[in-house]
């Protein structure tokens, strides 16, 4: 995915390892190993009660584009090992397809299929995500101070409540404070609560991750088919498991009129346009404004479950299943930096993008702001 900033994935959930190749990073930029391990830290399984027991350290190597800890302009090569597979946890499903999982898709569409973990169509596939988006990231904070955080904001049927939400001072400290990566303890603890009872009863439950952009610069994004939240919402809908989307107001903005709805324009003490609310998710026309960039994104319940399911065979007979395995009873914590990571990737590939065609040459400087500007803005309240 990228035009500019370009991120391949390969490897499969059992094969010999996963990862990444990254073209168009900027060479002299000090990146290392250490660099990237945080975020596949939070990515990794067993790291919790409430995810998968899988014991992968998700320890990465850089195998090339890095030289004496210096980037050097050509593509980056990032590995990371399997070291705990169990092909013989996947015998039923060499047979049996799992209700509402890529096995028989994937068998419609090749005609063959790697059984063991799903292979691509594995959570396991996003580790190369979360490599790139490492790198992603640090380009972003580096350059003008942008940050992107996720959160968890609903489980099952229990919802962080947004005017417990300031996205002006969130941190990272904060959102991992507990393992359902929810800002809020009390919240917190019912999420927690709520995967524990489904995954002792052997099912799964879904839920949202909510992430916001800080420091945006102005003027990322195109304005017909390459709108900043079309490139969004097409990369966090590849993110295994994701069935919607949304930013800003989002579906709820349908419930308002055009001037209950509007940001209306107002000029700060620095003498820049802002807007006084955000329902607009600071993109507006494709292109963002400057302002908080939120969105959500909905992640269905895990498909592999421990009950006993009616599903068909590949020779078309109908038959039970009932998986074995180490599953998580809820993706939604361990997919906070995936979804991360896939905002920082079109974040970085879009601001490449207007570098090469509006800052050739000098700016229109009554009308636009250099892209890598850190501004600070004075809190505003966020009215959904």
């Amino acid at each position: 995915m990228g035009s500019h900033f370009r991120v391949t994935t390969y490897g499969e959930s059992h094969g010999g390892g996963v990862g990444c190749v990254i073209d168009g990073v900027p060479p002299r930029q000090p990146l290392s190993q250490a660099d990237l391990q945080a975020d596949l830290d939070r990515r990794r399984p067993d790291q919790s009660q409430v995810v998968s027991p899988r014991k992968e350290t998700d320890k990465c190597k850089i195998l090339s584009g890095v030289y004496e800890g210096m980037t050097t302009g050509t593509p980056i090569n990032i590995f990371i090992p399997n070291i705990d597979p169990r092909e013989q946890d996947y015998t039923e499903m060499m047979v049996a397809y799992r209700p509402s999982h890529a096995d028989a898709t994937y068998d419609m569409k090749y005609g063959i299929r790697s059984v063991q973990g799903g292979g691509r169509a594995s959570g396991r596939e996003t580790v190369g995500r979360v490599a790139a988006g490492a790198v992603a990231k640090k380009i972003l904070k580096q350059f003008s101070g942008i940050e992107v955080l996720g959160y968890v904001s609903q489980v099952g049927n229990i919802v962080l409540p947004m005017e417990l939400v300031d996205h002006q001072t969130m941190t990272l400290d904060q959102i991992e404070s507990n393992i359902a990566r929810c800002p809020n303890s009390e919240y917190a603890e019912k999420m927690i609560s709520a995967i524990e009872y489904v995954r002792e009863r052997g099912d799964s439950i879904g839920g949202v991750v909510s992430c916001f952009v800080r420091n945006c610069p102005q003027g990322l994004g195109s304005p017909v088919f390459d709108k900043l939240e079309a490139e969004l919402a097409k990369a966090l809908m590849s993110i295994p498991s994701t069935k919607g989307f949304e930013i800003g107001s989002g579906f709820a903005g349908t419930y308002l009129t055009g001037s209950e709805h509007n940001d209306e324009f107002f000029v700060d003490e620095h003498n820049r346009i802002r807007t006084k609310t955000n329902r607009s998710g600071g993109i507006q026309g494709g292109v963002s404004n400057g302002e908080i960039i939120n969105m959500r994104v909905a992640v269905k319940p895990t498909a592999t479950i421990a009950k006993k399911q009616l599903t068909v065979t590949r020779d078309k007979t109908e038959t039970e299943l009932i998986t074995r395995g180490r599953h998580d009873p809820c993706v939604v914590s361990r997919a906070v930096p995936v979804v991360e990571a896939m905002v920082a990737i079109v974040l970085v590939d879009q601001l490449m993008a207007q570098y090469a065609q509006c800052n050739l040459f000098p700016l229109n400087q009554h009308l636009q702001e250099p892209l890598n500007l850190k501004p600070n803005f004075p809190n505003y309240v966020y009215n959904q």
